[in-house]
């Protein structure tokens, strides 16, 4: 059966391959393939919060009763990679890649430690306190 920890830590994977797809487009100065790496970047990372947020951390809140915890946390780091997510787009508009480049390195940071609290620490709670769900759960964030 696969896992919350192994189908999410997979996706991570595949969310930092779009970044540093993105980035080197950037790099390069290819301002249209820079936008569709970006888009292509923000919609995958979005459908990952999407997964995380609607189906994971409401059935790991369900079963542990736990809001306030670790969820909590993770839900305001997503709105802060929104963000920063925002200000890529408007660098790579205005074809600014000094301040994207600024911008990216404090989002790959803040991807880096959420992804490892995440892969250390939740996925594993939530693969224990769901139990005989985990399946179920799987298949609901893929159904996303």
């Amino acid at each position: 059966m696969e896992t919350i920890s192994s189908f999410l830590t997979q996706d991570h994977r595949a969310c930092d391959e779009e970044f540093a797809s993105m980035e080197n487009a950037v790099a390069s100065e290819d301002w249209l393939d820079a936008n569709s790496k970006l888009i292509k970047f923000s919609e995958d990372l979005l459908h990952h919060f999407d997964m995380e947020e609607k189906v994971m951390f409401s059935a790991f809140e369900n079963k542990t009763g736990m809001t306030q915890g670790p969820t909590a946390m993770m839900r305001m780091e997503h709105d802060q990679m929104r963000g920063l997510l925002e200000d890529l787009k408007a660098d790579v508009n205005a074809t600014n890649k000094n301040h994207f480049f600024g911008v990216s390195e404090s989002l790959m940071m803040l991807m880096q430690q959420h992804n490892m609290k995440e892969e250390q620490m939740l996925y594993a709670m939530a693969d224990s306190h769901l139990g005989d769900i985990v399946g179920d759960v799987v298949d609901n964030m893929k159904a996303i």
